[in-house]
């Protein structure tokens, strides 16, 4: 049997690797999703102090760590799979909507749970930020869908990548 040539096997092991942080995101994305927010958004003020770094669960700088290291992962697996035609079109095109996700988080999510953060020690909650708070939660449910859909749409490039071997 003759060997793979070393840049489909780098191309499989990026693929794989992001495939499987999208889906560990995913994880974390739902276990948020279903069991965090609600627990944070059920009693403002009292409840943002789960927020704030230092006195509450602040899942920042997990956040960063993981959401970096699989950007990287991303990357490598676009370069890695560049020659790779019909790999290399959907991979750009998953990594455009990805990018379009990751924008419309740093803009509108990350500033609201800021926000949120800082009213912790507030008094009463005015109606407007209890109508942001239902609004971020219907956009989450929105953005973490949409995070599940392109993690599934890793798995038939990795079919068509693996399909190679053969």
């Amino acid at each position: 049997m003759e060997s793979l040539p070393i840049s489909i096997t780098r191309a499989e092991i990026w693929l794989c690797i992001t495939t499987l942080l999208y889906f560990l995101m995913n994880g974390a994305q739902i276990f948020e999703t279903l069991v965090f927010v609600p627990k944070w958004a059920s009693s403002p003020p009292e409840t943002f102090k789960l927020l704030q770094d230092g006195k509450g669960a602040s899942l920042k700088f997990f956040w960063i760590i993981l959401h970096s290291l699989h950007e990287i992962a991303f990357i490598l697996a676009i370069i890695f799979c560049w020659k790779i035609d019909p790999v290399r079109n959907w991979l750009l095109v998953l990594f455009i909507i990805h990018a379009a996700v990751r924008v419309w988080t740093l803009a509108f999510f990350a500033p609201n749970i800021i926000q949120f953060q800082n009213l912790a020690s507030s008094s009463p909650i005015s109606e407007e930020i209890i109508s942001r708070i239902s609004l971020w939660k219907t956009l989450n449910y929105v953005r973490v869908a949409i995070y599940i859909i392109l993690s599934i749409g890793f798995i038939p490039l990795c079919i068509k990548l693996f399909s190679f071997r053969q």
